[in-house]
């Protein structure tokens, strides 16, 4: 079955939501971001949210001693690396924590792809490219490019409740991984969480 993730959580509606809807992953964006929570805001959210939805944290060239703090203390479940973090930095980080580690591509072309299934990763997730950005722009890109990936990755950039059953049939992604195509004004949607899930969950 494919999983979904639904990430940018940040207000304690939030996780009353998810909690009521139970996708299989949320994400607690710590990079700069509208999104963004510090610290003390994961962990409050972290506490009511149901045991049986993981917790991924999302970093961006972050300092590897915040990482671990935050592993740790249980605050995320999965690290999901966004920023230029290579090969050394995943190898440094995999002999401090025991969490699955997610490594995050911005796709141009295949070889982008090609490239970085090699990582130490345990996941790739495969977003879509824009100049100066890290990710969250809500926009999709090639999906036929994707061919056999020797690692399960997630799929993520402008994915929508309208949309969601194509990127599955198209790229066979572990996991659909959602932001602002749940969101009206800025917010998670409940309604749009749950459509996306319940289609997500049908395939």
């Amino acid at each position: 079955m494919i999983k979904i993730k639904i990430c940018g959580l940040s207000r304690k509606v939030d996780i009353d939501m998810v909690n009521t809807v139970l996708p299989d992953y949320i994400g607690f964006v710590f990079a700069n971001s509208k999104r963004q929570v510090n610290d003390s805001i994961a962990e409050e959210l972290k506490a009511l949210l149901n045991p049986d939805i993981k917790a991924v944290g999302v970093f961006v060239n972050d300092d590897i001693d915040h990482i671990i703090r935050l592993c740790t203390s249980g605050i995320i479940d999965i690290v999901q690396l966004h920023g230029e973090e290579d090969m050394n930095y995943i190898l440094k980080l995999k002999t401090l924590i025991s969490n699955p580690i997610i490594k995050a591509v911005r796709v141009r072309n295949l070889e982008d792809i090609t490239i970085a299934s090699k990582l130490p990763c345990d996941y790739l997730l495969l977003d879509a490219y824009k100049q100066d950005q890290y990710g969250g722009i809500g926009e999709a890109f090639d999906w036929t490019m994707i061919t056999k990936i020797n690692k399960p990755f997630f799929l993520a950039g402008g994915i929508r409740t309208d949309n969601v059953k194509k990127a599955i049939l198209i790229a066979h992604p572990y996991c659909i991984d959602v932001s602002s195509g749940v969101e009206t004004e800025g917010w998670k949607d409940q309604d749009k969480v749950l459509d996306i899930v319940t289609k997500v969950r049908s395939m």
